[in-house]
């Protein structure tokens, strides 16, 4: 249970009571949320302004900083961890301005109006594990094609042929087809028999050699066998690594957005 003495909760406050409260919790690194109409300033890589609008603040106690819109899940601005604040009460303007120096950018978020405002000293020790579905997999390998191996080129992917769809279709660098079937737990006979399928039903329109790959974290006992004997083969790939370049993807493109 959360020991009440390390949370602070303030309803409307006015704006003196406001910075008061943030500079006290900003100084002893708690979590801070402020809800209230606010406007931004970043100034770094680039430059951006966001207008008016009723918002909610996010200081975590590592320095980072993220500012969210009333809807969707990514904020509309934000900072790293590491940041230094800076907090100021000027003409009835409360403001917060998050800096950081390598590389040399900052953050000013103005308020002028407050409805909420709560600081909590939070304890969170639980593992976290990163898991991914085949789609993930599919998309993570259409990011990073070496995942599978070297030099491959994708054409396609969800490649409609005659007993279904190929997850993923494309060029190995010695200009071969290549035949992709994912699948996310230990893959067993039926998905060498399925990709096997895809294979055979693209010889008859495919002038040149087709390899199949069937990828998977690992493969039941005696699918080896059977791949050798049809001709096809196995690359180990953990769901967990494709979450990691699909994280990494969306924290660029967060960077990218300043």
């Amino acid at each position: 249970m959360l020991n009440r003495k390390f949370v602070m909760v303030l309803e409307e406050p006015t704006i003196e009571k406001t910075f008061e409260a943030v500079r006290s919790a900003l100084s002893r690194k708690r979590l801070i949320i402020i809800v209230g109409n606010c406007w931004v300033d970043y100034h770094g890589r680039a430059r951006s302004t966001l207008s008016p609008g009723e918002r909610i603040l996010i200081i975590k106690g590592d320095g980072s900083v993220l500012v969210h819109r009333p809807r969707g899940y990514e904020p509309v601005n934000w900072q790293p961890p590491g940041c230094i604040f800076h907090s100021n009460l000027e003409k009835g303007i409360f403001s917060i301005k998050a800096v950081r120096l390598k590389p040399r950018e900052s953050l000013q978020i103005f308020f002028d109006k407050i409805y909420f405002v709560a600081a909590l000293s939070l304890m969170d020790k639980g593992d976290f594990s990163l898991y991914a579905s085949e789609e993930d997999m599919q998309e993570a390998i259409k990011i990073q094609p070496s995942l599978v191996e070297e030099g491959l080129r994708l054409i396609t992917y969800e490649k409609k042929v005659e007993p279904g769809f190929i997850d993923v279709y494309g060029i190995d660098k010695e200009g071969r087809i290549v035949v992709i079937e994912i699948k996310r737990r230990k893959a067993g006979k039926e998905a060498v028999i399925q990709l096997s399928r895809y294979v055979e039903s693209l010889k008859s329109t495919v002038n040149r050699e087709i390899r199949g790959i069937l990828v998977a974290p690992q493969i039941s006992r005696g699918v080896q066998k059977l791949l050798i004997t049809l001709g096809l083969e196995f690359k180990q790939l953990d769901p967990k690594k494709c979450a990691e370049i699909l994280e990494k993807r969306k924290i660029k493109r967060l960077e990218d957005f300043h």
